[in-house]
């Protein structure tokens, strides 16, 4: 990554075509260690390649990608769609309570 930030940096400041030399030379200026064999694969990559083309290319890679955790909240319409949720939160509800119940039986007080 700190490879292509460097030549992203450089491209940024104007430099259309960053050489190895360039990339070192961002890397060491922050005290980054340069992997010649990294800074390379990279530059043969995008040789002739425009950066704005890379980058948009990227973007439409990245939009494909699923993300996000376990599941979307999706609002349900008219009448019958929410009420699932309501009886499940119940039950978690009693359940949580059982377990502070049982805990105060043992003579385990957190608080007190």
């Amino acid at each position: 990554m700190k490879v292509i930030a460097a030549y992203l940096l450089a491209a940024l400041g104007g430099n259309a075509s960053p050489t190895a030399e360039d990339l070192k030379a961002i890397l060491s200026s922050v005290g980054a260690e340069a992997d010649n064999e990294k800074i390379e694969l990279l530059l043969s990559q995008v040789k002739g390649k425009d950066i704005t083309e890379l980058i948009a290319a990227g973007r439409e890679m990245i939009a494909s990608v699923p993300s996000g955790g376990g599941g979307v909240a999706v609002a349900g319409g008219g009448g019958g769609g929410g009420g699932g949720a309501v009886a499940e939160e119940k039950v978690e509800e009693k359940k949580v309570e059982e377990k502070e119940e049982s805990e105060e039986e043992f003579g385990f007080d957190l608080f007190g």
